[in-house]
C-alpha cells in the first residue's frame, strides 16, 4: 500500500478514470433525455409507489439511502488503482480497459436503438425486438455488466485488486435478481402480456446471441 500522501502513476490510474468519466457522461445524458428530471415516473418505480401507499415517501427514502450506500460498495472497483501499484506489465489493465470501452458502446447501440423504436407510434403496445434486442431480452444490463467486468479485470493488475469482484458481483446480483431484469420483466408482462411471453421464449435472457425457437433462459 502506498505510505500517506503518496500519489500512484498516472498510468495506473488514468485510464480507467477517463472510462468511468466516460460511463458516468453517458448514463447522465441518457437519463435526463429519457426525463429522469421532468417525468413521467418510470413503470417500476410507479408500481412501487402503489404498493408502498400510503408509506411511499419513505419507502423510497430507504430505498435511495440504499442505493448510496450501495454506491460506497461499489466505488472500490475505482480505488485500487489509485493506491497501490500495478504488477501486470499491462496485460490485465489493457484487457479491462477494452471490455469496459466495449460495454459502454453496447448499452449506448442498444439505448439508442430502443428509443428509435419508441418514437415510432406504431410500436405502442408491442415488444422491441429490433436490432441488439432480437439477440439479448436485456442488451442494456448485459453491456452494463460487461462495464462492471472491466472494471474488475482492471482492478484485477493491482495489489489487492481482487477485492473488486466484490463489486462486480454485487452488480450480477442486483441484474439478475434484485432490481435489474425480475422489476423490467414482471412490468412488461404486465403491460404486453403475452406479447412478451412470447418474446421471452424465443430471445436470450441475458447474453446476445440468435434467437432460439425453444424458452431456453441464457
Amino acid at each position: 500500500m502506498f505510505a500517506a500522501g503518496a500519489t500512484a502513476p498516472a498510468a495506473g490510474w488514468l485510464p480507467i478514470a477517463l472510462v468511468v468519466m466516460l460511463w458516468s457522461g453517458r448514463l447522465g445524458v441518457y437519463l435526463i433525455s429519457r426525463g429522469a428530471a421532468t417525468g413521467p415516473e418510470e413503470g417500476r418505480y410507479a408500481e412501487l409507489r402503489q404498493r408502498w401507499q400510503p408509506n411511499a415517501d419513505a419507502g423510497f427514502f430507504a430505498f435511495f439511502q440504499a442505493q448510496a450506500a450501495l454506491t460506497a460498495v461499489l466505488s472500490i472497483a475505482f480505488v485500487v488503482p489509485f493506491v497501490e501499484p500495478a504488477w501486470d506489465g499491462g496485460a490485465l489493465r489493457g484487457l479491462g480497459f477494452v471490455l469496459a470501452l466495449c460495454g459502454i458502446a453496447g448499452e449506448s447501440l442498444a439505448d439508442a436503438q430502443l428509443a428509435r423504436w419508441k418514437r415510432d407510434p406504431r410500436n405502442r403496445g408491442r415488444v422491441c425486438d429490433v436490432g441488439l434486442w432480437g439477440y439479448s431480452r436485456h442488451p442494456n444490463y448485459f453491456f452494463e455488466w460487461l462495464v462492471w467486468l472491466g472494471y474488475a479485470v482492471y482492478s484485477l493488475a493491482f495489489h489487492g485488486g481482487w477485492i473488486a469482484l466484490v463489486a462486480q458481483a454485487v452488480i450480477f446480483a442486483s441484474i439478475w435478481k434484485v432490481t435489474g431484469i425480475p422489476a423490467t420483466e414482471s412490468q412488461a408482462i404486465r403491460t404486453k402480456g403475452e406479447a412478451y411471453r412470447a418474446y421471452q421464449a424465443r430471445v436470450s435472457k441475458f447474453i446476445p446471441m440468435p434467437p432460439k425457437s425453444s424458452s431456453s433462459d441464457v
